[in-house]
């Protein structure tokens, strides 16, 4: 990490920032002093951590109710925050969700809401701001999963996800290094959140925290910006 960057003022877009992962991310870049702009379907919810990351130090906060998969919704958050801010430096493309059931039971429903927000929401993420990020040289970063390597029983639709998405931004990571843009992905094992309506508790304790995710994150933008992980895989130190 190269401590000497200085992130305070940098404005941030975190798809799903409301809780979890997302949330842990947006916290860390309020202690940095950065302008965040956190996105969740539920308007309340993002709102009320719009709040909070203030109280954290950071420098503005917006809160969008936004639905990744809604190409205009996309396109007018990008707008909003060029408006009040004037630029974006980095993107964070974390909302997501996970549906699981044998190949033969997975319904239609749920293997279509995983690609459409999983795949095809990035790709209107990094659509949406990607003309933004060249007049920065900014940031993208998508948070995929260890399931994006490792295949599992029940896993069927989630890892055929997170395998494309892994592959959809390495690409994107070549296509947009020309432009100064930096690309990586996150891919994290056993995370303490609130997905697949899961509650956090003291038996998650042994999980990468959120928050750790976050530390992640800022050592990624203060990195010397010669160099590039572009992958990143991370799991907990011990199983559970």
């Amino acid at each position: 990490m190269n401590t000497d960057i200085n992130l305070k003022g940098k404005t941030a877009l975190i798809t799903g920032g409301s809780k979890g992962i997302g949330l842990g991310i947006a916290e860390a870049m309020a202690r940095q002093h950065m302008k965040v702009a956190i996105t969740s379907r539920h308007f309340a919810e993002a709102q009320a951590a719009a709040k909070h990351l203030v109280t954290l130090g950071a420098e503005s906060a917006l809160a969008m109710e936004c639905d990744v998969r809604d190409w205009q919704a996309q396109q007018d958050v990008v707008a909003e925050i060029m408006k009040d801010w004037g630029r974006l430096d980095v993107v964070i493309a974390n909302a997501g969700v996970g549906y699981f059931a044998p190949v033969d039971t997975l319904s239609h429903e749920h293997w279509h809401q995983m690609m459409d927000t999983n795949l095809t929401g990035v790709f209107l993420t990094l659509q949406a701001s990607v003309a933004a990020l060249k007049e920065s040289k900014g940031y993208l970063i998508t948070i995929a999963s260890l399931a994006g390597t490792n295949f599992f029983a029940n896993g069927a639709g989630y890892n055929a996800t997170k395998f494309g998405l892994v592959g959809f931004t390495q690409a994107a990571m070549l296509d947009l290094r020309p432009y100064g843009i930096k690309v990586s992905t996150i891919m994290p094992g056993s995370v303490a959140t609130y997905f697949n309506n899961h509650i956090p508790s003291d038996a998650d304790a042994w999980k990468i925290q959120p928050e750790d995710i976050g530390q992640l994150v800022i050592d990624l933008l203060k990195m010397n910006p010669r160099t590039l992980p572009s992958k990143i895989e991370v799991r907990p130190s011990m199983p559970g």
